[in-house]
């Protein structure tokens, strides 16, 4: 079973989590330098979150708001063994439960060409490719999607994994 716990940004298993996520994409784009904009810090994300399974870390993601009502999904990640296995779902539904009890009523992503599954992913979840928005503008391979949050129930008929602190 997965749960999804509120984390400080820089909690340890965070930093790992976000240092994997970078060296699998230093390897898919064949750089280190795929950061559009402003690096997220601790102060720009609004909610982070961490997946565990049988007391390991096994994914995250936060949010980054950017106006009212509208938020950025920032780090999602998952470890490579544990994709497939609905941990993904599990945080994207966290992610957007917690948008939506801070009033989000448009979630916005940005992922990659060389991401795929990334992209088949959010797809599959409702988010529909937009053109790229703020920093993502001037990034050809760059791909952002939004997702519209329904008011008063952000999950329409989505059922969520509860984020608990930590």
């Amino acid at each position: 079973m997965v749960e999804i716990l509120r984390s400080e940004w820089d909690a340890p298993e965070a930093v790992a989590l976000r240092a994997a996520q970078r060296a699998e994409l230093d390897t898919r784009y064949a750089t280190s330098d795929h950061e559009a904009g402003p690096v997220p810090t601790a102060e720009s994300m609004a909610v982070f979150v961490i997946a565990w399974s049988e007391g390991i870390a096994v994914g995250c993601g936060g949010l980054r708001f950017l106006g009212p009502g509208v938020a950025e999904i920032k780090r999602m990640y998952v470890v490579p063994a544990s994709r497939g296995t609905g941990v993904s779902t599990a945080l994207l539904r966290a992610l957007e439960a917690e948008a939506g009890s801070h009033g989000i009523t448009r979630l916005l992503l940005e992922t990659g060409v060389r991401q795929p599954d990334a992209i088949h992913f959010y797809q599959r979840e409702g988010y529909e490719p937009i053109p790229a928005f703020g920093e993502y503008g001037s990034d050809p391979l760059a791909r952002c999607f939004a997702r519209l949050l329904h008011s008063g129930q952000s999950l329409e008929n989505r059922s969520a994994t509860p984020v608990k602190p930590r």
